[in-house]
């Protein structure tokens, strides 16, 4: 069972980065996107904003370990990190371009959401009530508690 429920707190890190690679695999021809001024721009924030959920969900697995601004931090970097590599995986497709802006708007999306995982307690006591309602169920327990009811 411990490693299924490492698989929960990885599984959904892994899955946003599959799409992240999935999307950034596409040709150039092949995505097509509404002609708005900046919304792949928005698109980087809002996908690189989920990874950062996700990489805060894993760090909860090694909370006693890690104080609330490294967590923070070390998901700011992870995501950079993962943004530039995107990028530079990007420059082997053909009809893709490597941006820095890109890289930035990956970077504007995960600060966005290490400030409000730091500056908000519920939110942080959410993502870990929905870890332990979903580890519980998975055990076979069926309580039904919100993220204030269970005092996490």
């Amino acid at each position: 069972m411990p490693l299924l429920l490492f698989g929960l707190r990885t599984g959904p890190m892994l899955l946003v980065m599959g799409l992240i690679f999935f999307f950034s695999h596409q040709t150039g021809d092949t995505l097509h996107l509404p002609s708005i001024p900046g919304i792949d721009k928005i698109g980087h924030m809002a996908i690189y904003g989920l990874l950062a959920v996700t990489v805060l969900w894993f760090l909860g697995s090694v909370k006693k370990q890690v104080e609330p601004i490294g967590a923070a931090l070390k998901t700011v970097l992870f995501c950079v990190i993962y943004g530039i590599s995107d990028e530079w995986h990007q420059s082997f497709i053909p009809g893709r371009m490597v941006g820095g802006y890109d890289v930035l708007a990956d970077l504007a999306g995960s600060v966005l959401v290490a400030a409000i995982w730091l500056r908000s307690q519920t939110f942080r006591a959410c993502l870990e009530a929905w870890y332990v309602t979903i580890a519980l169920k998975l055990r076979g327990w069926n309580g039904n508690k919100s993220c204030k009811e269970s005092g996490v």
